[in-house]
């Protein structure tokens, strides 16, 4: 298992905010930073759980996702928000951590590649 983000969630508008459409959030990209931080505004029609919308995320990159779920308990079931990724969360201690399994042979996926269709700028509203 290896670190790959903390993901943050705020009502607030942030530098660098990358729309997901399909995914009915804004997000920034936290390969921007050292840290891994990752800012994350859920839009009003957005179907996760308040956990998810509402508590900082840790996030791990995992080798076989089904396997880390097994006796864990699934917030959001496993789903593949961009080709090459799987993701699901789990609630561990009262708080959302998401495990993320790529696959090798075909992601080269970073947030900024979700959705170029509709990138905004804080400054512009």
């Amino acid at each position: 298992m290896k670190f790959n983000h903390l993901g943050i969630p705020t009502a607030e508008k942030f530098e660098g905010e990358i729309d997901i459409p399909h995914l009915k959030m804004t997000v920034s990209d936290h390969a921007n930073n050292p840290y891994g931080i990752q800012w994350m505004r859920f839009w009003p029609d957005a179907p996760y759980p308040e956990l998810v919308q509402t508590v900082p995320h840790a996030a791990f990159e995992v080798d076989d996702l089904m396997a880390e779920l097994k006796g864990k308990k699934v917030i959001i079931e496993p789903n593949a928000p961009s080709e090459g990724l799987l993701v699901a969360f789990i609630e561990v201690n009262n708080a959302p951590v998401e495990l993320m399994e790529y696959n090798k042979e075909t992601s080269s996926t970073k947030p900024e590649q979700l959705n170029r269709s509709k990138q905004t700028d804080p400054q512009a509203s």
